[in-house]
């Protein structure tokens, strides 16, 4: 049977849940999300040190929700019910007991943006672009991803982002502080070599780390602002601006 997440766990002590829906750019999918929740339960059950993100192929990380299923017809209440499912998975991930980090493989655009946020570090292969570009078809950001962003860089850049709806390259973002780090090309495929600093820890020096700054960003506060900002995405789902855009992009893919 197909899987649209794939989850591998390494003898170096962690585990990689990977989006494995290239040929969609690997957005996300209703299936998609019961499989990213089913895979970070997996996980948490599992003793490793940290938890990788990433996704298949070499162009996209993620695009963002599936538009097959967000489609613009949504009510209101059936596009908050979806887009909180989501939002669910990113506070599974904030809250995750040890440190997860976004492998950021190509491009992510949209809530591929709030995804990758919602992880404690991003490290980006070389060359590829980034964006919440929510603003831009009629929306906000729907899964908790914006208020996280907040959280992650000065509050000043995060607000412009999210208005401007700019698509950044990486060495802009990492001046920012959105990204930790940007590999080459050739060094990309020798993951244990990008993530030597991480697999040197033990694990009670991770649980203490992570716990120390989930303490710092009040995760748990995050979670009710998180709800606001999905309800207020779910408001503007069928307004005029929205339903053009995505149809807009429908026909022309």
């Amino acid at each position: 049977m197909f899987k649209t997440i794939q989850f591998e766990t390494f003898s170096k002590g962690y585990s990689v849940i990977t989006l494995n829906r290239p040929e969609k750019r690997n957005a996300v999918s209703f299936e998609m999300v019961e499989e990213l929740r089913e895979a970070i339960k997996q996980a948490r059950e599992t003793q490793i040190k940290f938890l990788v993100f990433t996704g298949s192929g070499d162009k996209m990380f993620c695009a963002g929700g599936d538009l097959q299923d967000l489609h613009a017809n949504l009510t209101p209440q059936d596009a908050f019910h979806h887009l909180y499912a989501m939002k669910e998975v990113l506070f599974d991930i904030i809250s995750f007991p040890v440190p997860t980090i976004c492998m950021l493989n190509g491009d992510a655009l949209g809530g591929g943006c709030e995804l990758a946020t919602a992880c404690d570090f991003r490290i980006a292969k070389e060359s590829t672009k980034f964006g919440f570009v929510q603003t831009s078809i009629g929306i906000t950001p729907g899964w908790g991803g914006g208020v996280i962003l907040y959280e992650k860089v000065h509050p000043s850049f995060a607000y412009s982002w999210l208005v401007e709806a700019e698509i950044h390259d990486g060495s802009f973002l990492q001046q920012m502080g959105w990204l930790h780090r940007i590999v080459s090309i050739d060094m990309w495929d020798d993951r244990e070599d990008v993530l030597s600093s991480f697999i040197s820890k033990t694990l009670p020096q991770m649980e203490i780390l992570s716990n120390q700054y989930k303490q710092k960003v009040s995760v748990l506060g995050l979670s009710a602002l998180m709800d606001n900002e999905v309800r207020n995405c779910a408001k503007l789902w069928d307004s005029k601006e929205h339903i053009e855009a995505v149809n807009h992009i429908l026909a022309k893919n």
